[in-house]
């Protein structure tokens, strides 16, 4: 059943989170089992490839992995395809049966769909673009950042699986107020703000810390890496619907700074990275 009301603290909701069965994506789940059918033909590549657009899934992957005692592992678990290539193609799909989409989930409410859908829409954007701009500075930790940047808003959508009227009063009371800040709604409506919930379940679940670093919003001196995922995620943000956002200006010379580019070559590189036309010249940002 949903939950009607906040739990009554972080660590109540950490509790809550810690074991949950999470869905995922529909196309996830049927990629899946398409997967499993072929078992002798998929690597841990594959499976990867497969999963990279779901966060949900990619997040269940890397909390069974860091599951996993530490004398099977050299090193943190980062990525799905690491995490693959630790538990081997066989006890993947042991340990990944059958999975419920959230498309089932949430199949009553279209309305806490809707508001799902849009978090998995912006965490693929923020993912490409964070791993454009990755590419773009040649950094070694391409793939990381990428999966940073997808898992960025995950507590979202959790909330979104677990307490979907709680997630439509806060989207409800910032449709009315575009001011309102999002950490001030989240503590008013759910008790406490999503962030700190991401960061705890993260640590809750043995994440690897690079991946929480690179997660952390709050990091008060973010390194050139760092700030791949947290412009490609203000992005994700600001453009969700559209190119008009006032805050775009900034966002542009942030990430042109971050990359060396001039206005307009970086412009063009964000659009190239969504596959997009670049729009008329005399745009406002």
């Amino acid at each position: 059943m949903p939950l009607l009301r906040p739990l009554h603290s972080l660590e109540a909701w950490v509790q809550h989170f810690r074991d949950y069965d999470f869905p995922v994506l529909a196309h996830s789940a049927e990629q899946l089992e398409l997967l499993r059918a072929n078992e002798d033909d998929v690597d841990a590549h594959l499976i990867g490839e497969t999963f990279a657009n779901d966060p949900l899934m990619t997040l269940k992957v890397l909390r069974h992995a860091a599951s996993l005692g530490r004398e099977r592992r050299s090193g943190e678990i980062e990525t799905t395809t690491t995490a693959v290539v630790l538990m081997g193609i066989t006890p993947f799909f042991a340990a990944f049966g059958p999975q419920t989409s959230i498309e089932t989930v949430l199949a009553g409410g279209p309305d806490a769909l809707d508001g799902a859908d849009a978090v998995f829409s912006r965490s693929e954007r923020a993912a490409r673009f964070a791993l454009g701009f990755a590419a773009h500075r040649m950094d070694p930790d391409a793939q990381l950042i990428h999966g940073a940047a997808l898992l960025h808003d995950f507590a979202e959508l959790l909330m979104w699986c677990e307490a979907p009227s709680l997630m439509l009063q806060i989207r409800l009371r910032q449709r009315m107020d575009a001011s309102l800040r999002s950490s001030r709604v989240q503590k008013e409506v759910l008790g406490v703000e999503l962030a700190d919930l991401q960061q705890a379940l993260m640590k809750a679940w043995h994440l690897p810390q690079t991946l929480a670093h690179f997660s952390n919003d709050k990091t008060r001196t973010p390194d050139a890496s760092e700030l791949c995922v947290l412009y490609a995620t203000r992005l994700a943000r600001h453009t969700a619907e559209g190119w008009d956002n006032a805050a775009l200006p900034d966002d542009v010379r942030d990430v042109g700074a971050l990359l060396n580019l001039g206005h307009e070559p970086t412009l063009r590189l964000l659009h190239d990275i969504l596959g997009e036309p670049l729009p008329p010249v005399n745009t406002t940002y």
